[in-house]
């Protein structure tokens, strides 16, 4: 089965109080939900689409599009709660346990869902998270980083040729498949304008992109497993996000690759489902 039969086919919906949130669901086993990032045309497929078919084989992977991107319902920032919405979504799928992965804004996502509904979590895993609302000593203190600025930019004006920048910026070797990832988040960005729209209206009213991210005193609190990967070259969050967030949880272990950007999960997709597996696994 092609990788496009393989997301249509997964495809499914399920309605929570806000509206309605698509997600794809294969696989059988411990649950394994994927939460994908910011970025213009990011839904679960596009962040995940090197990892879900390899996990699928070991685990029941639920890749969810989060309420303001790909197939779920628009939403403005100030309606946002990621953690909220994830705990819903697993109510009426009548899920009990999981392990969570998140990219990005995905892992503010995971570790505020850990924090807060720790019955609900097994194992938590990120790549490239934020240490949101800490001022780090080494990266950008005033303003966004280069990463973000050139997501900015994408969101306002998602041309072919801010896209190859997008992907360019989110990874440490662009020369591979980059045209491709580009085309798919610009497609997938006009395909749903109204997301787009609202992203660029909460930049106007200089909104923050995450809403409701745990504490510090929420993160610290945090006693499941937890697995920080962070790509070494991430000019987008810089490492020093998951040093300090490995240095906040008791129970947590921080693996950091060379030559590796944002998109840890694309750009090192076999030692990712390799390394996700074995933790979650115990092995």
């Amino acid at each position: 089965m092609t990788a496009s039969m393989l997301e249509k086919r997964s495809e499914q919906y399920v309605t929570v109080s806000t509206g309605d949130i698509r997600y794809h669901d294969i696989g059988n086993g411990p649950v394994l939900v994927l939460l994908h990032g910011s970025g213009p045309g990011a839904t679960a497929w596009s962040n995940f689409g090197s990892n879900i078919e390899v996990l699928s084989k070991r685990f029941r992977v639920l890749g969810i599009d989060m309420p303001g991107w790909g197939g779920s319902h628009a939403v403005r920032v100030r309606e946002r709660d990621h953690a909220a919405t994830l705990l819903e979504v697993l109510d009426a799928l009548e899920i009990g346990r999981v392990a969570v992965v998140g990219n990005s804004m995905g892992a503010v996502t995971a570790l505020a869902f850990a924090a807060r509904h720790p019955e609900r979590v097994t194992h938590v895993v990120t790549m490239g998270a934020a240490m949101v609302g800490q001022q780090m000593i080494f990266g950008p203190a005033d303003g966004p980083t280069e990463g973000l600025k050139v997501l900015f930019q994408a969101y306002r004006d998602p041309s072919p040729r801010n896209m190859m920048r997008l992907v360019d910026v989110m990874t440490f070797d662009s020369s591979g498949n980059s045209e491709e990832v580009a085309v798919e988040r610009s497609t997938n960005t006009l395909m749903y304008p109204e997301h787009r729209e609202n992203f660029v209206a909460d930049l106007d009213e200089h909104l923050p992109i995450i809403l409701k991210p745990a504490t510090l005193s929420e993160i610290a609190g945090i006693k499941v497993p937890v697995l920080l990967l962070h790509g070494r070259d991430d000019r987008v969050l810089s490492v020093e996000n998951s040093l300090r967030l490995v240095s906040t949880i008791k129970d947590a272990r921080l693996v950091i690759i060379n030559r590796c950007g944002h998109w840890v999960q694309l750009e090192h997709s076999d030692e990712f489902n390799r390394i996700v597996t074995s933790f979650i696994e115990g092995t």
